[in-house]
């Protein structure tokens, strides 16, 4: 299912304006002073922004006509909507947008009874090379601006169904430390959306000083893809070991207080034969020993040339117990949307821009 494409602003390739979508209230106060205009303005047009569904500058009906013919010409909301729609089976909806010219991100729309996630990818392909991830098969094609990324929540067709958002979408977002923040910011703050922080969650494979700036900067949840307690087979799985070790990823979260509220879980693909041992099971309860922290565990979503096998379902609620039994809280996470590529690990737009 295609969406409407017929405005301007929704084509990415034909427009050079600077997007004022994804700014703070204070750079469009400079642009406001720059162009004369009164200083309430700027908090005119960032309510406009974030608070309003507007597509162009001319729909600011309370700013003068004169300021925003003046705007027009170098700015442009930067506002547009998915240009495709993928509906699973089990009512998991997968949407397609457009940054840049012949370069996409998808973001998953996951129902739930009365929840409702999505998840927003952070860049377009991703450079870290997970051996388990066809976005990391992609490679690398840019960082998302934090316009970009809100985007992605913004126009959504059930935004206003949403309860939660995870960066686990495309990319790895501690790549792209500082527009992720600012789309939390935006997300968080009370001239955005205002939303508690406790509704945000971002993944990360584990680099640690920008897991540190996140954990200072922000009040969001943290989820660390984990995959295996042992260093050598987390290497083999995820590159990034090679530079920010499990022992060292470890010792940086234990010595962060997350509070009573803020949550802090771990990633694991369970992989047959490989990580779904009872010997991995003794060594995930000696790591965590003592910390408040959930693991979730993820069916693993076969991808082309890779040597991985998913564990079959009784490996999986095996695991999960023998956890549980250890005193470290376990679920499994459901798989939504494999049949149309929007579970975990599949998103990847490398047909599409090619």
């Amino acid at each position: 299912m295609y969406l409407r494409r017929g405005d301007k602003r929704s084509n990415m390739e034909n427009t050079s304006k600077e997007r004022l979508f994804g700014m703070t209230p204070e750079e469009v106060a400079v642009i406001c002073q720059s162009l004369d205009m009164p200083k309430y303005a700027a908090g005119q047009i960032v309510d406009w922004l974030y608070k309003k569904s507007i597509l162009s500058i001319d729909d600011m009906t309370n700013v003068a006509v004169k300021y925003r013919e003046a705007l027009k010409e170098k700015y442009e909301v930067g506002l547009y909507p998915p240009s495709k729609m993928e509906e699973s089976v089990d009512g998991t909806k997968k949407y397609l947008y457009q940054s840049g010219i012949k370069k996409f991100v998808e973001a998953a729309y996951i129902p739930d009874g009365e929840r409702a996630t999505l998840c927003v990818s952070s860049q377009v392909g991703c450079k870290m090379g997970c051996l388990f991830c066809m976005t990391g098969k992609q490679g690398f094609q840019g960082n998302l601006t934090a316009g970009e990324i809100v985007n992605q929540i913004h126009s959504l067709p059930e935004r206003d169904k949403l309860t939660s958002v995870v960066y686990m979408g495309m990319g790895e977002p501690f790549d792209n430390l500082e527009n992720v923040l600012r789309s939390i910011e935006i997300l968080t703050a009370e001239w955005g959306y205002a939303w508690s922080p406790r509704r945000i969650t971002v993944s990360t494979i584990g680099i640690i000083p920008a897991m540190k700036a996140f954990l200072e900067r922000s009040q969001a949840n943290l989820a660390v893809s984990l995959h295996s307690p042992f260093e050598e087979e987390r290497r083999m799985l995820m590159p990034v070991e090679q530079v920010y070790p499990l022992p060292e990823m470890l010792k940086t979260i234990r010595s962060w207080d997350f509070g009573r509220q803020r949550r802090i879980s771990f990633e694991y693909i369970l992989f047959k034969k490989l990580n779904d041992t009872p010997r991995h099971v003794k060594e995930l309860a000696r790591l965590l020993n003592g910390m408040r922290c959930r693991i979730n565990l993820i069916r693993f979503h076969p991808i082309p040339d890779t040597p991985l096998e998913g564990s079959d379902d009784q490996a999986v609620q095996d695991f999960k117990d023998a956890l549980n039994r250890k005193d470290i809280l376990t679920t499994v996470r459901a798989s939504r949307g494999e049949d149309i590529w929007a579970a975990c690990g599949l998103l990847s737009t490398i047909s599409i821009a090619t």
